[in-house]
């Protein structure tokens, strides 16, 4: 599993990831490679996806479609293994020196690239010139830019170092390592590695047919151990229903399951039952409502307040989630260490709502039904991704219940790869419906801080508050947990104050998983943390590859 970034969701998550631990070190490992009792190769995995990949050089996407494909193809120099503890990846061990500031890599010597090149210290030092590079179009940039040395040893040792202590150091390593011979005084925009990606992972690239499918097949040469699987294949079904009508064929063996499938489609489903185990736990992630913050109706608070107020959280998850799901506050999970249970909260007042838009200048002068400010009526247009049911259902009730307070709203769904490169990217929304994983490292300065406000940055709605900035900063410096939290409570008080969003739900995550699979085992990581390991028997195998 590839170090867990920030990406926007299709969907809710079919592996997450819960908290991360702290006071990490590597020692050499004895051997990692890949030993199940009783494993057999062969078979495939077909998994669906409700949009189309935008891109699959990891670094530079942003969205979960590219990323669960990309993620597959390569790897990072560590890792969380199952219980969310750092371990080593590309790396075979590491020192942390210097109270955090150094950190020495000592590289697996077994690696190799899918065209069969080694990998070497210089494909490190070439990533990280990439990532710090100002014409690389990546939204990730931040952890690397506080390396102050980065220097190669050896062929396969390298020695990083920061000018002053930075919490989520190690893990930012995390990030896959790009190949030097295949990218150095490229133009990545154009590079065919877009689409034909070559990674040091455990599946390769094989086949991309747009909008239908991504075909990658076992790597016979993986340092950690060929998977068991001879492929893996993601289906681009851009709709709930159809895919769990495929699922019900057997045409698909994950998928999430909406919480309609997972409560009334399934236990009396006997085609069902007798194909598929479900597996249920609260998401690392949250949906939520964010507001353009550059469109001058969004830029008064109480406006966006009124509208988290007039937002019936509980509703939505009873209703549209059958319970499945709890509040979110702000963009922490609850029961973690980094969640603040004490801040302000919006329950569902619509008065209150009405008196917040009053307050900041809104009035209904004409009898429409529409509050008006300086002649201008308060209406705007939100958007959301296509397929995700739930989040269209949820856009319906938002409508509805913020036309209750006089604010007209207008609903865009859009196809995913349309909906992120032509409208979230290029800012062009009023508000957008959307949802974000939750990493384990509590860092926010990706989404949150002001210098990543901007096209292709993930802080799109341009939210800006120097206090909150600063929180930010501070916050990655601090090793102690106990002082590091402090920093992200105070952080979360100001986001609840502020409500740049309007923080809906976490999900719980619903999967369903094709009963063929072993080694399926659900972990703090969720259950797709040892998807290379997970195997089926020869006369229940449903596909066969001839190389």
């Amino acid at each position: 599993m590839i170090k867990k970034i920030l990406v926007l969701l299709l969907a809710a998550a079919v592996f997450g990831c819960g908290q991360k631990k702290s006071g990490e070190s590597g020692e050499p490992e004895v051997s990692r490679k890949r030993n199940v009792p009783n494993a057999v190769y062969g078979d495939a995995m077909v998994e669906s996806l409700l949009g189309d990949a935008t891109g699959l050089i990891y670094n530079i996407t942003s969205d979960s479609a590219s990323h669960d494909v990309a993620g597959k193809i390569y790897n990072g120099l560590v890792k969380y293994d199952q219980n969310l503890t750092i371990t080593g990846d590309l790396a075979d061990w590491w020192e942390v020196l210097d109270d955090g500031k150094t950190i020495i890599f000592h590289l697996n010597q077994d690696v190799r690239w899918h065209d069969g090149k080694p990998f070497t210290a210089e494909d490190v030092e070439f990533t990280y010139k990439f990532m710090i590079d100002d014409k690389t179009p990546t939204s990730y940039d931040a952890d690397f830019r506080l390396v102050s040395k980065l220097e190669v040893i050896d062929k396969y040792t390298v020695k990083v170092s920061y000018d002053e202590p930075y919490a989520p150091a190690l893990i930012s390593w995390g990030m896959p390592m790009l190949p030097k011979h295949l990218l150095q005084g490229q133009d990545v925009k154009k590079s065919p590695l877009l689409r034909r990606p070559v990674g040091t992972g455990p599946y390769k690239f094989l086949e991309w047919k747009a909008g239908d499918s991504i075909t990658l097949v076992a790597n016979d040469d993986y340092f950690l151990g060929r998977p068991y699987l001879d492929r893996y294949i993601f289906r681009i079904i851009p709709d709930t229903a159809t895919t769990f009508l495929e699922l019900l064929n057997g045409a698909v063996d994950i998928m999430s399951l909406t919480p309609l499938q997972w409560s009334k489609q399934t236990d009396s489903n006997p085609r069902f039952k007798q194909q598929y185990d479900k597996h249920k736990y609260l998401a690392s992630s949250y949906e939520y409502v964010g507001y353009n913050l550059r469109k001058p109706m969004f830029q008064d608070k109480r406006v966006r307040q009124a509208l988290s107020y007039a937002t019936p959280k509980q509703d939505i998850i009873k209703g549209i989630r059958f319970g499945m799901g709890v509040e979110a506050t702000g963009p922490f999970k609850p029961g973690t260490i980094w969640y603040n249970p004490d801040v302000k909260k919006y329950d569902y007042n619509i008065e209150q709502a009405k008196k917040l838009l009053a307050e900041a200048g809104y009035k209904d002068t004409n009898g429409d039904g529409i509050v008006e400010k300086d002649g201008k009526p308060l209406k705007f247009e939100l958007i959301t991704n296509q397929g995700n049911s739930v989040r269209t259902s949820t856009a319906e009730v938002l409508q509805k219940s913020w036309e209750k307070v006089g604010v007209k709203v207008e609903i865009r769904v859009l196809e995913w790869a349309t909906f992120i490169n032509e409208y979230i990217n290029k800012q062009k929304f009023d508000a957008v419906m959307l949802g974000w994983n939750i990493t384990n490292d509590p860092d926010l300065y990706d989404v949150w801080h002001s210098a990543n406000c901007g096209g292709q940055k993930l802080n799109f709605i341009c939210y800006k508050n120097a206090e909150f900035d600063k929180l930010l900063i501070e916050g990655r410096k601090e090793f102690d947990t106990e002082k590091r939290k402090e920093y992200y409570f105070k952080a979360q008080e100001i986001l609840a104050e502020e409500q740049p969003y309007t923080f809906l739900y976490v999900p719980d995550a619903l999967v369903a998983v094709n009963k063929r699979f072993h080694e399926v085992q659900p972990a703090p990581a969720g259950i797709g943390y040892n998807q290379e390991d997970w195997w089926v028997d020869k006369d229940k195998q449903k596909y066969s590859f001839q190389k």
